[in-house]
């Protein structure tokens, strides 16, 4: 009998995680859960210590590394005293694999991802510019 009983605890607490992550799926999209909303960016130069821009607003010196949300497509200026200022666009686009999971799982995964904007992918990680001395 407590054999019997331990079994089915254990088959109900599988049950139980079952349908907890398949709730889950149905609440939060893919891409909301795995990835988030925004990439990591690496910005380098030659030579280092430029100030690196973005939209107009000073976010580091170079090499730096900055959060930045996927939805959106950026300017990037590096400055540097001595120097010719280079302008970087920073672009995005929709990760097709994440809105085919969003699809399979249900409607709410869709508009969770759609809203957040995590469906989208910055198309590069890493930018380095040469800087041209005036």
């Amino acid at each position: 009998m407590k054999h019997y009983f331990s079994l089915l605890i254990s088959k109900e607490v599988k049950a139980l995680l079952c349908v907890s992550i398949f709730c889950l799926s149905l609440v939060l999209g893919c891409a909301a859960v795995f990835k988030g909303a925004s990439d990591n960016v690496d910005f380098s130069s030659e030579p280092d210590g430029a100030k690196v821009y973005v939209n107009g607003v000073l976010r580091g010196t170079t090499p730096v590394e900055l959060k930045l949300e996927s939805k959106r497509t950026y300017n990037i200026e590096f400055k540097k005293e001595g120097y010719e200022t280079r302008n970087f666009t920073l672009t995005n686009h929709v990760g097709v694999g994440w809105v085919v999971l969003d699809v399979i799982f249900g409607i709410v995964p869709v508009v969770v991802d759609a809203a957040t904007g995590s469906w989208y992918v910055l198309d590069q990680d890493y930018v380095k510019v040469e800087l041209e001395k005036e």
